[in-house]
């Protein structure tokens, strides 16, 4: 899944998805953002794995000390540059989520939203390690996965991006139960709340699970052990 969209959906494009997006995914996102907002306030140091162009950055930014984006692909990170560019306190970086160059118990917490578990398409036990490690005794670490009960919502956004070119148009005979297949290659599957918390514990983190807006799951964790 990473590699499609470091292929197919950067800088712009990416833009054009969200552009897309119905009210009710808008909903959605802006649902999404606000628990972020309200969970990172204050922070000094954050993390957002997956950054993209920067829509979650961009609203983060004003409440913490300062943003970092990681993101795969160079294209992104461009449009970020761009984006973000009225703010003074966000920093940038080419890095994989699974294999970041920071060093342990930097950050007050680290983010990874909109169905990065699924959509990064690296293995999901080393992102949470990832996350767990870069993230300070009692800081904050939340992650996010599509709600079931936006599913008829999520696959309408995707027909939408189908229309505009974006991404092959919907398998509708493989796509269901939260997984999305596309005839151009694209899986986009989701993640259970118990799932989450299940991963999270192999790390040794308790995950509070939540659905927030009935239309995304957070796993929701104040980090545990050595700082």
């Amino acid at each position: 899944m990473g590699t499609y969209y470091r292929r197919h959906l950067l800088g712009s494009d990416l833009q054009r998805v969200y552009d897309l997006a119905s009210p009710r995914i808008r909903q959605y996102l802006n649902a999404e953002v606000e628990n972020v907002v309200e969970r990172v306030r204050g922070a000094d140091r954050v993390l957002e794995l997956g950054c993209g162009y920067g829509r979650v950055l961009r609203e983060m930014a004003p409440h913490v000390g300062r943003a970092f984006g990681i993101d795969i692909a160079a294209a992104n990170l461009r449009s970020a540059s761009s984006y973000l560019s009225s703010l003074k306190n966000c920093d940038l970086l080419l890095m994989n989520a699974v294999r970041l160059a920071f060093a342990d118990a930097r950050f007050d917490a680290t983010v990874c939203v909109q169905n990065g578990i699924s959509a990064f398409g690296v293995d999901r036990s080393k992102l949470v390690s990832e996350a767990v490690r870069v993230t300070r005794n009692r800081g904050q670490i939340l992650f996010s996965t599509y709600s079931p009960r936006i599913w008829a919502d999520r696959v309408e956004w995707f027909r939408a991006q189908a229309r505009a070119g974006l991404i092959g148009p919907v398998d509708e005979s493989r796509s269901r139960e939260g997984t999305i297949v596309c005839q151009d290659g694209l899986r986009l599957t989701s993640a259970s709340g118990e799932e989450l918390r299940d991963l999270f514990a192999r790390s040794g983190q308790v995950a509070r699970i939540r659905e927030v807006d009935q239309s995304s799951v957070f796993a929701e964790v104040t980090r545990e052990g050595l700082s």
